[in-house]
């Protein structure tokens, strides 16, 4: 099976260097799949997402499962929440903002509260089943300037040079009936993107062959390229959980989690003055969708009736993921009758691994204020195993190829991420029926070194209000999280000819919850 790494690179380089680039490709898809920055109700959002030393909530069916040994009454709840993305990406001297939001259910719970025997010291047993947002993708940003030294087409130029193949040979990998071709270089070809040394072949016909170059090639290109991901990774949970004296609660939960996410990438060049091509684009898509499960334990246990402390464990969640990665290419030309197709699709490439995420572990105190009737104060600390990140396959052609699959992901993980300890705190003030709450998360920057030079630790600040009474609660929260990123189009063997997106993001959520007892 050829990973889509493979539709360049495995003919640009050694194999023992594509098999490194396909660990890093799926080492940083693991932890896409595995980066959980904040989730849960709006309440729990508000004070920071700390979820450790806190129950009598919907998010402790996904966070400490002890928390569900807290409620007295059973409730049912529900979290729409929205997305603001805010970008500004600086490229080539040329900044370009970008907007956009996003619609979502952020939480969905129910809970079924439950006694325990009169006179025994079990108090009461919780059982409850919620679906929860751990991740959403939605993601758009924009990027455009007028680059001087390359093009994308060169890394095409490069692998067409390196594989010292004639245009014939070009043109067989390309069926006119489908519009389709078998690699990126041949998509290119029939459009026009390079350019063969004319000569004529054995059989007296007419061919090319390398050197390759690209049309007007001293010209400058102005780039543009447009990025947009939606999607989520979502979890059903499970949850049961119960109390002892009303001073150790115990729980445990099943998490079926399930990944949806897209990605449509578009990078076009106009050539400036050009005299062949005005412009042409290379398309980028990818869809991955699996499934996985993972399964937690907690506890937390009332030291005082005002200090309570808590902790939890959460194993790998182990998923099984199939994507789908297709590209294409188009061009305008001056001369309208010099191609026979507006745009040539590559043909698509199905790909099926496994990864396991990160050991998660995390431990946290609460403090009641005014017993508990002025509000309290509540962080966590958070340990999260990058290092164990892993992703294998059974797609390659022999166990051999699938061994080296895995363990150059492996090493990809390990030369690439670290291990961190988030950081969480919040408080929560109360004035009869009304709430108001405040919270911060930190979350180191959980790669070895600095890629790009940017520091990608976050710092996400969040505040909310809320309103709750015997029989309803309704709670409204925002978290602002801004943070750096990069984005690099595409690479040549010389750093000086290519450059990369500097992306400042803006992130805000707002989340309402509502919910009833009963």
């Amino acid at each position: 099976m050829i990973t889509r790494l493979f539709f360049l690179s495995a003919f640009l380089l050694g194999a023992d260097i594509a098999f490194g680039q396909t660990g890093d490709i799926y080492a940083g898809e693991a932890f896409r799949f595995s980066e959980i920055q904040q989730n849960g109700t709006a309440r729990f959002r508000g004070l920071g997402g700390n979820q450790t030393a806190l129950g009598g909530d919907a998010s402790s069916l996904f966070g400490n499962p002890a928390g569900l040994a807290f409620y007295n009454r059973s409730e049912v709840s529900i979290s729409p929440t929205i997305n603001l993305n805010n970008t500004q990406s600086a490229y080539l001297g040329t900044t370009t903002p970008n907007n956009g939001a996003k619609f979502s259910v952020g939480q969905l719970g129910l809970i079924f509260a439950g006694g325990g025997k009169d006179g025994g010291r079990w108090k009461r047993s919780t059982f409850g089943v919620g679906y929860h947002q751990n991740i959403n993708y939605f993601n758009q940003f924009t990027f455009q300037g007028r680059n001087n030294r390359s093009s994308f087409i060169d890394p095409i130029i490069l692998d067409a040079n390196s594989r010292n193949v004639t245009g014939a040979q070009i043109d067989a990998q390309y069926d006119p009936n489908t519009n389709q071709a078998t690699d990126l270089l041949a998509a290119a070809y029939q459009q026009y993107l390079i350019d063969g040394t004319p000569f004529t072949d054995s059989q007296g016909q007419a061919n090319s062959r390398p050197p390759y170059s690209r049309f007007d090639p001293l010209n400058p290109r102005d780039q543009r390229n447009t990025f947009t991901s939606s999607g989520a990774q979502s979890q059903w949970t499970f949850g049961y959980a119960g109390n002892l004296d009303d001073k150790l609660y115990l729980g445990i939960n099943l998490g079926l989690s399930s990944v949806r996410y897209t990605y449509d990438n578009v990078l076009t060049e106009y050539v400036v003055n050009g005299t062949v091509l005005d412009n042409y684009s290379q398309r980028d898509q990818l869809s991955v969708k699996g499934n996985g499960f993972n399964v937690s334990v907690g506890t937390i246990y009332k030291l005082t009736p005002d200090i309570q402390i808590g902790a939890n464990v959460a194993t790998p969640t182990f998923m099984s993921l199939r994507e789908t990665f297709s590209q294409s290419v188009s061009a305008v030309a001056f001369d309208r009758t010099l191609l026979n197709n507006s745009t040539v699709d590559v043909q698509p490439n199905d790909f099926n691994y496994s990864v396991t995420s990160p050991f998660r572990a995390s431990g946290g105190a609460t403090v009641f204020l005014g017993k508990g009737k002025l509000g309290f104060l509540t962080a966590s600390a958070e340990y999260v195993g990058y290092g164990g990140l892993r992703a294998s396959t059974s797609d390659n052609s022999n166990a051999q190829a699938n061994s080296d699959f895995k363990n150059s992901v492996r090493t990809s993980v390990q030369n690439t991420y670290q291990n961190t300890i988030n950081f969480r705190a919040g408080a929560e003030f109360r004035a009869g029926l009304f709430r108001i709450r405040g919270g911060a998360a930190y979350l180191p920057d959980p790669y070895l070194r600095q890629l790009d030079n940017i520091d990608r630790s976050k710092l996400l600040v969040s505040g909310g209000l809320g309103i709750r009474n015997d029989r309803f609660f309704a709670d409204v929260a925002g978290t602002f999280n801004t943070f750096k990123s990069a984005y690099t189009p595409y690479t040549l063997p010389n750093t000086a000819n290519y450059g990369s997106a500097q992306i400042n993001n803006n992130n805000t959520t707002v989340t309402l919850s509502v919910g009833t007892f009963f």
